[in-house]
């Protein structure tokens, strides 16, 4: 699973339903605000067609006077011709904050303070709309009718008195003309979306194809490298064995015999058993390379005894190990050889790189996966700063645990030694 979830197509084919959802979240909060928007200029253009073709035409002469006439002509004009749906009340407003009519009668001559837009509308013409705040006195009458959206505009008496149209619409209609405007943008927005899906899922799956082609091609170079190395690995050791070593170890035994043979002055004695002595610590030095060098046959020795051979010659250049294995006999082949690869190459860097006196090798197998890491006491070095030279090693082994589905991580800082750690899961 979490080699799945590292895979590049995975992780584009990921960001891409993220960024569709984000269009879908995006697209759907702008075509809200553009139907609230167009819904709310609906009811300017609704209340302009009432002031100017319903309302304006009726106005009596000295309808700003008190008087119940022309307040009883107006109100017989407009009762049954204000019949809008989510019209909740009409007001008309004299300059100076009277209520000249109403169908709240109850309103009717009360006076009450125009605010700033209202008077800039009154004197200078336009339509403006905003909620209503219900809180004031003038509003009273409105508040059970819960959020209530007020547009007015100027409309002009026989007499020429400038008076201030105000009409009021439940919040309730305005949001259910927004859903009705909504609805016609949300197909056009899935079909989009839809579309668009429609035609990059063929590029994607063009992509997945194409780049789990270049993984598994790049897999399978890094395989080929490794083996290439060890192939070469072995025929070196093989060829020091079976003559450098050889030759030798009979040179050894050659100086040794001459040593022996009566008569050899003391101080010719003396040198070749020196000489004797010195090619055989060539010949040890040569076969503790070779056990560093020659890939071992994990089948036949185990990890356990693969890394003891890996370690043993270290106590001779006076740095102390310890060691812990725990997998299972049947952990698959190629995870003991990625494991050991790891372990080996960690090594050699310690030894190379790190000049510590103690070296730490655990090797656990958890539920899910294998855990290896290799500590050492060295100097070690900023894990921010680029890989010296030296350290392709590294870099290779890094890509196969990688390609694997598992992580490396090196956790190091100048004088605190360091400590890689690999995690592989488990098949």
């Amino acid at each position: 699973m979490r080699r799945l979830a590292r895979h590049p197509a995975v992780q584009f084919l990921a960001a891409g339903c993220l960024a569709v959802l984000v269009v879908v979240l995006v697209t759907g909060q702008l075509s809200r605000s553009a139907a609230d928007e167009e819904a709310t200029d609906d009811a300017r253009a609704t209340t302009e067609v009432l002031a100017r073709s319903v309302a304006a035409p009726a106005l009596p002469y000295r309808l700003s006077s008190g008087e119940a006439g022309p307040v009883d002509r107006l109100d017989r004009a407009l009762r049954h011709r204000l019949d809008v749906p989510g019209l909740e009340r009409i007001k008309i407003w004299a300059e100076d904050g009277t209520i000249v009519y109403s169908d709240e009668t109850r309103l009717i001559g009360s006076r009450y303070e125009l605010d700033e837009d209202e008077l800039d509308v009154l004197r200078g013409g336009g339509t403006e709309a905003e909620l209503s705040d219900v809180s004031r006195p003038e509003n009273r009458y409105e508040r059970d009718l819960g959020g209530v959206l007020e547009v007015y505009t100027r409309v002009t008496a026989p007499e020429g008195e400038r008076l201030l149209f105000e009409a009021y619409y439940s919040t309730d209609g305005v949001d259910e003309r927004a859903d009705a405007i909504l609805s016609r943008f949300r197909p056009v927005t899935l079909v989009g979306l839809g579309a668009l899906v429609a035609v990059a899922l063929p590029l994607i799956l063009l992509l997945t194809r194409r780049l789990g082609r270049a993984a598994e091609q790049r897999e399978r170079l890094l395989q080929a490298a490794v083996d290439a190395s060890d192939a070469e690995r072995t025929r070196i050791a093989r060829d020091l064995h079976d003559g450098v070593v050889q030759e030798l170890a009979g040179t050894s035994y050659v100086l040794t015999t001459m040593a022996a043979r009566p008569g050899t002055a003391t101080t010719l004695r003396d040198e070749l058993h020196d000489a004797s002595r010195s090619v055989r610590g060539s010949v040890r030095a040569l076969r503790s390379l070779l056990v560093e060098i020659y890939p071992p046959d994990l089948d036949v020795a185990g990890l356990g005894g693969a890394l003891d051979d890996l370690l043993a010659p270290l106590g001779r250049s006076g740095v102390t190990t310890s060691r812990e294995v725990q997998v299972a006999d049947d952990l698959p082949p190629h995870l003991v050889a990625l494991t050991w690869r790891t372990v080996q190459e960690a090594v050699r860097n310690a030894v190379r790189h790190g000049g510590g006196s103690h070296l730490d090798v655990s090797v656990r197998q958890e539920p899910d996966q294998v855990v290896a890491v290799v500590r050492d006491d060295g100097r070690g070095f900023d894990v921010d700063a680029p890989l010296p030279a030296g350290h392709l090693g590294l870099r290779g082994v890094r890509s196969l645990v990688e390609e694997a589905g598992g992580s490396w991580t090196v956790e190091s800082a100048p004088g605190a030694g360091t400590t890689v750690r690999m995690q592989v899961p488990l098949p």
